[in-house]
């Protein structure tokens, strides 16, 4: 009987498909934009082996190339990937159609064809240092035949695994919307015209356009529930009253999630992984009779696009609106200077628009305890490096010039941490007694003379 039946309205539904027909490609062309990018970035939770792709140019050395492959390979790392080798090139600039040249391209294509039949260590895909042009992207992909990724899509596949909030969730898909919008002509081999015949004949609208239309409809969308969240996080703010704000900053894996519990006493996410936090947490924090807020906010990385920082930007409303600023530093990495001046670039992008009034920042020097050197043989007559400083020696470096201003820890031993406590218990002070001239400590404190103390 449902047999017949559905016989029976067979006309009505060739009608009803026949109407929805011109729409249908439309529609599936929706559906492809608004679902994970998963041709841009990875999606899947396995290991796929890796090539590593970077230049050596008159700004950037050989050993600085070789810094970055590092991070990039941790980047990796974190996102799932194996990475397996590295292609290396000295350019002066990068080819504007394909990164490398095409000699070293065509060694990368070859290397992956001799690991194409080996299905466990077959190549799955190939990134790039760098960001890559649509151009670039269009043609590597299409001479390697694998999947190509630039660093930025990278760091966007961890921000979307790492994404746990709604607010970061939406900065992730704008961050995303926004990679992908001049990246669409890879997208559609197929850019004829929407439709045709009698009486729609004309310029009309290619799948390009289309697609270019929604994603710039979804960025308009994103970026005012962004403006919504803007407003509730400053209401969350003023409802905190008028306690001193204090920020950790810093690079991404120095250990500021790790401090922040060590410091608040909570169960904040820590992992020695790349963007472990992605989410702005605030605790209260007491030292001594004196209560603060503390925030531990996203790392910041070389590299970083600056649509990433603009989708960031209500995320780190906490720094900007911070009384203090704790920078975090990985003492025990070896270009922990350069990662310092990164931190430094990247809040005064952040801060660009906030007062003009200087911060007091506290310079902490982590992860003491995992610091390395080696000594210098007897009979070498060469330069003292980098690696040949101790840290009693790295101490009297530029860093003796800021006195107290730098402290060296190790929040996983618990190494300077009383230090620490004491140095931001002063910087607190001195902004708490301002804020409330007639005091609001949660207990007064006295000497063995039964006399109150009114200064450290």
């Amino acid at each position: 009987m449902i047999l017949f039946g559905i016989i029976d309205k067979m006309p009505e539904i060739l009608c009803v498909f026949c109407f929805l027909a011109p729409f249908l490609g439309q529609i599936s062309r929706f559906f492809c934009i608004f679902a994970p990018m998963k041709e841009f970035i990875l999606s899947e939770h396995r290991s796929e082996k890796a090539i590593l792709v970077g230049l050596i140019t008159h700004r950037q050395n050989e050993q600085k190339t070789a810094e970055y492959l590092d991070e990039l390979a941790f980047l990796a790392e974190t996102a799932g990937a194996e990475p397996v080798c590295r292609f290396v090139q000295r350019l002066d600039t990068p080819n504007s159609v394909t990164y490398v040249g095409p000699g070293k391209l065509d060694e990368i294509r070859q290397y992956i064809e001799t690991r194409k039949d080996d299905e466990e260590n077959a190549i799955g895909m190939v990134i790039f240092d760098d960001d890559l042009g649509p151009k670039q992207l269009q043609v590597i992909e299409k001479e390697l035949c694998v999947k190509i990724l630039d660093r930025t899509s990278l760091i966007l596949d961890i921000f979307a695994l790492r994404a746990q909030t709604a607010t970061a969730k939406t900065q992730v898909e704008l961050a995303q919307y926004q990679y992908l919008l001049p990246r669409l002509t890879g997208l559609w081999t197929h850019l004829e015209r929407q439709k045709g015949g009698i009486g729609m004949r004309g310029p009309g609208e290619t799948q390009i356009e289309t697609d270019r239309r929604i994603v710039l409809h979804r960025i308009s969308l994103l970026k005012d529930e962004l403006a919504h969240i803007d407003r509730q996080k400053s209401t969350q703010r003023k409802n905190r009253g008028k306690l001193v704000r204090v920020a950790l900053v810093g690079y991404t894996n120095v250990g500021k999630s790790t401090l922040m519990n060590l410091l608040s006493k909570s169960e904040v996410f820590a992992e020695n992984k790349l963007f472990a936090t992605l989410d702005t947490t605030v605790r209260k924090v007491i030292v001594d009779n004196l209560p603060f807020l503390m925030s531990d906010t996203v790392g910041f990385i070389r590299k970083l696009p600056t649509h990433l920082v603009e989708s960031f930007k209500s995320t780190l409303d906490e720094v900007r609106e911070a009384d203090i600023l704790v920078h975090v530093v990985d003492i025990s990495h070896p270009a922990f200077e350069d990662q310092i001046e990164v931190v430094r670039q990247t809040l005064a992008e952040v801060c660009r628009n906030a007062s003009n009034d200087i911060k007091p920042t506290l310079l902490v020097f982590n992860k003491v305890d995992a610091y390395t050197w080696t000594p210098k043989e007897a009979d070498d007559l060469s330069p003292a490096t980098r690696e040949n400083l101790s840290l009693d020696d790295l101490k009297h470096t530029w860093m003796n010039r800021m006195q107290d201003s730098c402290l060296f820890i190790s929040a996983r031993t618990g190494q300077g941490i009383p230090e620490l406590k004491t140095k931001l218990y002063e910087m607190v002070r001195e902004i708490h007694t301002r804020r409330f001239p007639y005091n609001d400590f949660l207990f007064q404190k006295y000497d063995d003379l039964g006399e109150e103390i009114t200064e450290l």
